[in-house]
């Protein structure tokens, strides 16, 4: 069974609230939990107290346990001192999709036949009217 400490959401529509909890991974975000450690409420000042309430002596229990935290969990818990925190590095998520790269040369593709096309249409020879007689 692998353990989260996660944030279940909680709260209406734009006033998110969130519950530190103690789950299985395999098990919804808001669904079945083993244990409430604590509270996160994101719409409380970054320099409030309570915008974080964890229990971290059960926290330590549960990372002793074998729970892993979720990024936005570790990060408090890094700051707290439990865990080591480092930010994460993707460099590859900028990078296009296979369907993006083919959307792009076709697009490209259809730029060089246009352009093609009126450097055509410029250098090829004008007709002559017919002469009036």
């Amino acid at each position: 069974m692998s353990l989260k400490i996660r944030l279940a959401r909680g709260g209406s529509k734009h006033r998110p609230y969130y519950n530190v909890v103690i789950a299985d991974s395999r098990f919804a975000r808001d669904g079945r939990f083993i244990e409430k450690i604590g509270a996160y409420n994101p719409l409380l000042g970054k320099g409030d107290d309570k915008r974080w309430t964890i229990d971290l002596e059960k926290a330590k229990e549960w990372l002793a346990k074998g729970a892993t935290p979720t990024d936005r969990v570790a990060r408090y818990l890094g700051q707290a001192g439990l865990v080591k925190w480092e930010h994460g590095n993707n460099p590859e998520r900028a990078v296009p999709g296979e369907k993006a790269k083919a959307r792009e040369t076709e697009k490209a593709e259809k730029a060089e036949a246009r352009r093609q096309a009126a450097e055509d249409a410029k250098n090829a020879p004008a007709e002559e009217a017919p002469a009036a007689e």
